[in-house]
């Protein structure tokens, strides 16, 4: 059964002029338009494609990844705005809607929220809503203390920051452990601090035990992970290029990437130095 606001795998079952029709044992007439269609394929190949509504409210599929999925959160930016509510960029044809009702504040064009996507049972259309609180699990976390989780930034409060851990709980991270610049919207790895009796949880930038770094080590290793994990840069690099990554010397360099090492936040290889 083909799933709506997520990827399918479909088999071709036929080509026409206006694109190609997609199948599974319960559906034979999913239309996949010419311009997400692939050049080179057979009838019977199978496909993976993500579905949603066209403007005629019909199934459709394409070859493009929304920039979030059914039953996901998701940090997208409004479109426009009518009478029936903020329409979201999602990075397909036609925009998703976040009715009245389900806006936490106004939303307005060109701003960006963090939202939930979901099927909406009474008019089986796929919709968004920013009022994340009620689509969080409301199980007990069954996660242990320094366990690695993925966060969603979602809020900035008066403790600290309000993150969506792996797509289903909340969690918070208090200002005063915030050692990097975070905003509404970053997706970044944290760690469980606390599990709270109330199912909410405290959650930490860094792993539980390790020292607070120095700015020359923050700055080496934040730069560490916007690259990616890889620095194609190691203690012995010239003096030239650690200045021109990073604008210090070579000594406080070293000191830097030495006490990342000893405190297991990297490798240093021949090539770079590594997120461990």
């Amino acid at each position: 059964m083909i799933e709506l606001g997520n990827y399918n795998t479909l088999k071709i079952l036929r080509g026409t002029s206006v694109g190609l029709f997609l199948g599974d044992d319960d559906v034979d007439d999913l239309l996949l338009p010419n311009k997400y269609a692939p050049t080179d394929f057979e009838i019977g190949d199978e496909i993976r494609v993500f579905c949603y509504l066209d403007h005629e409210e019909r199934p459709i599929a394409t070859t493009l990844d929304p920039f979030i999925k059914r039953d996901e959160f998701g940090f997208i930016r409004v479109a426009e705005v009518n009478e029936y509510g903020a329409f979201m960029d999602w990075g397909l044809e036609k925009h998703l809607l976040v009715p009245f009702r389900e806006q936490r504040i106004r939303m307005n064009p060109g701003e960006w929220y963090v939202v939930y996507c979901y099927l909406d049972e009474k008019s089986f259309r796929l919709v968004a809503s920013a009022r994340v609180n009620r689509f969080l699990s409301k199980d007990h976390p069954k996660y242990r203390v320094n366990d690695e989780v993925q966060l969603l930034v979602s809020r900035k409060s008066d403790l600290g920051w309000d993150v969506i851990v792996d797509n289903q709980f909340k969690g918070l991270v208090f200002s005063n452990e915030v050692f990097q610049q975070i905003k509404v919207g970053d997706r970044l790895a944290g760690f469980v601090k606390n599990v709270r009796p109330d199912g909410k949880l405290d959650i930490t930038l860094q792993p539980i035990g390790l020292v607070k770094l120095d700015p020359a080590a923050t700055q080496i290793y934040d730069r560490l992970l916007e690259e990616g994990g890889v620095l194609n840069i190691h203690d012995k690099s010239s003096p030239q290029d650690i200045m021109a990554m990073f604008q210090m010397s070579k000594k406080t360099f070293k000191r830097a990437i030495g006490s990342l090492y000893k405190q297991r936040r990297i490798e240093i290889k021949e090539d770079g130095i590594y997120k461990i």
